[in-house]
């Protein structure tokens, strides 16, 4: 008996369009993404690599019904999530979170960590508010959970290091106890060690909730870690889509084979793990 996917992506395209060249030009348009499908199941974790353009950041934005697709559905858990009211997408929202690229960015200087971490929650029960109490202990268990103290609740995120930012911004995702965690390279812009540290928070993470991640990053030897599929987008379409230790010992397409081509001491085996 086969288990039905958490997520479910078919035939989904996005084109955006572009302002005219001219007063008597034609209009112009960019087909981000191009009848793009794909199944994630729970507890498993989906790599999608490709070069900047590729469309990677624009299904991350789709999946979590941030835009709108020009064509296609995204089912999450069976129910197509743009299809919903604005009501119903926000409860909805407690089932899938974002983790996004730039930890200072990310997270807003000017409010406390624990209203931060605590946002996702408060946002989730609007109309019965939870007390402050019980976000502050809910955003303290949060952080608990990803290593930092309760201590840190009453910071502000300047006083904090990218990585311990990072964490924040896990621990903000957490808080819902979602299915799936849609990564937006979440340690390109961290220094090497302290990504190595965030990566293995979120396998811990991952083997402790049976999380299911959907990983975008240009970093193939972070994918080949963290993802048991890899989906490869070139130019918004689908090139290659396979289980990772087949793509990185055998890639199919000269597009993958370039980008492998492309990680230091990768040739014919399997990229090196992080330590």
């Amino acid at each position: 008996m086969s288990v039905a996917p958490l997520l479910e992506v078919r035939h989904l395209s996005r084109r955006f369009d572009l302002p005219r060249a001219g007063l008597w030009s034609a209009p112009a348009h960019l087909q981000a993404l191009s009848d793009v499908s794909f199944t994630l199941h729970a507890g498993k974790s989906l790599g999608v690599v490709g070069e900047s353009g590729s469309g990677k950041s624009t299904l991350a934005r789709l999946v979590m019904a941030l835009d709108q697709p020009s064509a296609g559905q995204i089912l999450m858990n069976g129910v197509d999530l743009h299809a919903l009211s604005a009501a119903d997408l926000r409860l909805a929202r407690s089932g899938f979170q974002m983790v996004f690229q730039d930890p200072y960015g990310s997270l807003d200087p000017r409010q406390l960590v624990w209203r931060i971490v605590a946002e996702p929650l408060a946002s989730l029960h609007a109309g019965k508010a939870l007390s402050r109490a019980e976000l502050r202990e809910r955003a303290a268990q949060a952080l608990h959970e990803v290593g930092l103290r309760s201590g840190d609740l009453d910071k502000y995120p300047h006083e904090f290091s990218g990585g311990q930012r990072q964490r924040i911004a896990i621990a903000r995702a957490l808080i819902t106890r979602p299915a799936l965690i849609v990564a937006d390279e979440p340690v390109s812009a961290l220094d090497v060690s302290v990504q190595a540290q965030v990566l293995n928070l979120m396998m811990d993470l991952q083997d402790r909730y049976g999380l299911s991640y959907l990983f975008v990053s240009h970093d193939l030897a972070v994918v080949n870690l963290m993802c048991d599929d890899v989906l490869v987008l070139q130019s918004g379409h689908v090139v290659e889509h396979a289980a990772a230790e087949h793509i990185f010992n055998g890639p199919k397409h000269p597009y993958t084979r370039a980008l492998l081509s492309a990680v230091p001491g990768h040739g014919s085996g399997p990229i090196e793990e992080i330590s």
